[in-house]
């Protein structure tokens, strides 16, 4: 038990460390080199104003979370899904190559208003559709790769043992892609939070952080802005977090 806490203060303390120096050194340079709100304000003021709205931060910081996890859970499906189906026809890996590629650089500028136009302003659909295709390609690439990780004598000798296709894929195809998923996951948890809050600065209801951003950014109250970015930063260590640990259990699980 003590080697556990002593481990786990040896990696928070380090960061929690650098951070409360990192905070030090910035209200230090807010106040001596008087450095202008717009510019940077400073974190005793982005505090304040962050207690003051935390209500509101809090209601924007789950709208805004909730579109991430529609479109985490509806792009990690699709992604795995279809790298599956790939992964076993050969014709389908090549055709989706390049629309994959295609998709991987629509940028969400252009695809927020086309999508908004279709489902709807009032509509928070466009936002989960928006996370859905930024997770799809990190999931999908990475799962993709690691379902080929597979050496061929480890599949014949399954065959030599009559195993059938859904047992090498049970017991030795899946198991070893399962560190590339989650690997897609992790990067797939924090694109999810960026998407769903970028799409929310070009329309859309004005309930998620994104949308409170842009409104206190141009009533030129910007600690106010900072504090709803303090709560996108919140959620998108959430997020992390979250996938970080469901990897850790399933790898603990594959051990056993």
């Amino acid at each position: 038990m003590r080697a556990v806490m002593s481990t786990t203060l040896h990696r928070v303390l380090p960061p929690v460390a650098l951070l409360v120096a990192l905070l030090a050194i910035w209200q230090i340079a807010t106040e001596v080199g008087q450095i202008p709100a717009f510019l940077l304000p400073s974190p005793f003021a982005i505090v304040d104003e962050l207690v003051t709205f935390l209500p509101a931060i809090s209601s924007a910081t789950l709208v805004t979370g909730g579109n991430a996890l529609v479109g985490l859970i509806a792009g990690a499906i699709l992604g795995i899904l279809v790298a599956l189906i790939a992964a076993f026809v050969r014709l389908i890996d090549s055709l989706l190559a390049p629309l994959v590629a295609a998709i991987a650089v629509v940028p969400i500028v252009a695809l927020a208003p086309i999508l908004y136009s279709m489902f709807g302003a009032n509509s928070e659909l466009s936002r989960q559709i928006i996370a859905a295709i930024a997770v799809f390609v990190p999931v999908f690439t990475n799962t993709l790769r690691g379902l080929g990780q597979v050496l061929p004598v480890q599949r014949d000798l399954m065959r030599a043992y009559a195993a059938s296709p859904f047992q090498i894929a049970r017991t030795v195809t899946i198991p070893a892609a399962l560190p590339f998923v989650f690997t897609g996951l992790r990067i797939a948890s924090s694109l999810a939070v960026i998407s769903a809050l970028i799409a929310e600065y070009f329309g859309g209801p004005r309930t998620g952080i994104g949308s409170f951003i842009t409104t206190a950014a141009s009533g030129s109250n910007y600690s106010r802005a900072w504090a709803y970015v303090v709560g996108a930063i919140a959620l998108g260590l959430l997020f992390y977090g979250i996938t970080l640990a469901l990897e850790t259990f399933a790898s603990r699980h594959r051990r056993r």
